[in-house]
């Protein structure tokens, strides 16, 4: 029954994966219709920064970038995530999602759970005790339109690294995988860059590996393109992440409210912080049609990593 994936870049874990639940999923009949389905799949991702799938049907940046932030403004709020991911209209309960994460990791019954871990890691590291609680069993019980797929995400410092161990009940192997693994590996490089470590190799389990029925044919289409050549993002730079994700978050929510025009940013001066605040005044650009403006932008990157996901959105203007 149990699978095991080992890839150095996300893509070549999807296209692996993807392929196994084709071939061998069970057809199974859950609460959001028909799916494939298979039982105990782990993914190891030995190059964490290989986050980024550069295929020309699951190539996301702006989404993945807006749905981290999210959680890590601590924010359920559907108008939030609504800007970058539309579905999330459906998920809405009084405007916040249920099952949002950003509360979660950030306010757990009092208990900020990223500065737990760090904390826990930092005065032992051979701590087994790192766990991020997502999952919680007032979950169970009640009725909600989401509620998480993820449960626990655990830490630890091994030769040196900090390596990852993630556990999912449920992953949408196709539309979900990918955000999922661009957010839990980015968390774990702010993790490490908080303790002055390493990144090690980042582990993902899931219960349950499925593709829904209705996406099957897009599964296919993926699969068939072929291994894609996977540039990986840059390298978080060193010391204390945390400043720097609080200006990323105030210059992330002045653009979503449009408080300030996408070419007046005031983009961090260091070139790492900078150009994923210019990716999400790209993304605002694009949205507004200014396909010009975002082309005189997207000049000023300083990685070209992201390009090649920027001109596909900037294609579909044209």
């Amino acid at each position: 029954m149990t699978r095991l994936f080992r890839e150095a870049s996300i893509d070549d874990l999807m296209h692996e994966s993807l392929s196994a639940v084709l071939a061998d999923g069970v057809l199974i009949n859950p609460s959001k219709g028909a799916a494939h389905d298979l039982l105990a799949v782990t993914l190891e991702l030995s190059n964490p920064l290989a986050r980024l799938s550069r295929s020309a049907t699951r190539g996301r940046i702006f989404s993945a970038i807006g749905e981290l932030l999210w959680y890590l403004a601590g924010s359920s709020e559907v108008a939030f995530i609504e800007y970058y991911l539309s579905h999330y209209a459906d998920s809405g309960e009084g405007g916040l999602v249920w099952g949002g994460y950003g509360p979660r990791l950030s306010n757990f019954d009092g208990v900020n759970q990223l500065e737990f871990v760090i904390s826990k890691l930092r005065s032992n590291p051979s701590s087994r005790q790192a766990v991020i609680q997502l999952y919680d069993h007032e979950d169970a019980i009640g009725d909600h339109k989401d509620i998480p797929c993820t449960c626990v995400l655990q830490y630890f410092v091994r030769e040196g690294n900090l390596c990852a161990v993630v556990y999912m009940r449920s992953n949408d192997a196709y539309f979900g995988l990918p955000h999922d693994i661009f957010a839990f590996t980015f968390i774990q490089e702010l993790i490490a860059r908080s303790l002055d470590v390493p990144l090690g190799a980042y582990v993902h389990v899931a219960g349950s590996f499925h593709v829904y029925e209705t996406k099957v044919p897009s599964v296919r289409r993926f699969v068939d393109e072929g291994w894609q050549s996977n540039a990986p993002m840059p390298s978080m730079p060193l010391g204390n992440p945390w400043p720097a994700v609080r200006r990323l978050l105030e210059v992330e929510r002045a653009i979503r409210q449009d408080a300030v025009d996408p070419m007046a940013v005031a983009f961090d001066d260091e070139p790492y912080w900078g150009d994923l605040a210019r990716l999400l005044a790209l993304y605002s650009l694009i949205r507004r049609r200014r396909s010009d403006d975002a082309r005189v932008l997207k000049t000023a990157m300083h990685t070209r990593v992201f390009d090649v996901l920027v001109d596909d959105r900037l294609e579909g203007l044209d």
